[in-house]
């Protein structure tokens, strides 16, 4: 079992509590109404998908229903760290 650390709630908790929602800090268009098809596409469509250090979005759905970020490595699953939303992680990588 993999047990999830919420920053808000400030202890570990069992993922099956969580929602994956997604890469972290996604800088939404300041006005999406002037981008064309292919720049609004790519902004909801596409991610980088990284092998290794990547910036996650996670929701805490049975607890304080929180969002919150995390960083996990894809290859091995590991997460190697929680943090607020606004804050900035303090484990970056090539592919972060």
């Amino acid at each position: 079992m993999l047990l999830i650390y919420c920053p808000h709630c400030q202890e570990n908790r069992e993922e099956e509590e969580f929602s994956y929602g997604g890469e972290a800090h996604i800088v939404r268009p300041l006005a999406p109404e002037a981008l064309n098809d292919k720049d609004w596409g790519d902004y909801l469509f596409f991610r980088t998908n990284s092998r290794g250090i990547h910036h996650e979005m996670w929701y805490h759905a049975v607890g304080c229903r929180r969002y919150f970020n995390a960083t996990r490595n894809t290859v091995t699953y590991e997460i190697l760290e929680t943090y607020k939303t606004g804050t900035q992680p303090t484990i970056t990588g090539a592919n972060s």
